[in-house]
């Protein structure tokens, strides 16, 4: 099953901080959530999942993501994981619209992130 999330990303000064205080628009992964194309990906992301029986799957922002997190930091699914839990930038990047203390997903899905994604 495929959990369609909103199309347009919401702008940082919206993403919710449990400590008061907005997300820097000035951030590198606030500007590159703009350069990204989310919504033109999304509908052909979708395809992988036909049938509504399952948990529901992870949005492409979070999958395509988690995928560019990885690469840009050099460090490993796990670590992955840690950082997206730890930094509220890396949140609002993956989609998020409020900072939670809870891993995101598990660093195992990374392995399926990486197979659906090409």
């Amino acid at each position: 099953m495929y959990r369609k999330v909103e199309l347009a990303p919401n702008p940082p000064s919206e993403f919710e901080l449990p400590f008061g205080g907005k997300l820097s628009a000035d951030n590198r992964w606030v500007k590159m959530v703009q350069l990204i194309p989310w919504s033109e990906f999304e509908a052909e992301y979708a395809q992988n999942f036909p049938t509504s029986k399952g948990a529901p799957a992870k949005s492409f922002r979070m999958a395509l993501g988690a995928l560019i997190i990885k690469e840009k930091l050099g460090i490993s699914d796990r670590e992955t994981v840690g950082q997206i839990r730890e930094n509220p930038y890396l949140q609002y990047f993956i989609g998020q619209s409020s900072y939670s203390n809870e891993l995101a997903f598990d660093p195992s899905l990374l392995v399926n992130f990486r197979q659906r994604i090409s």
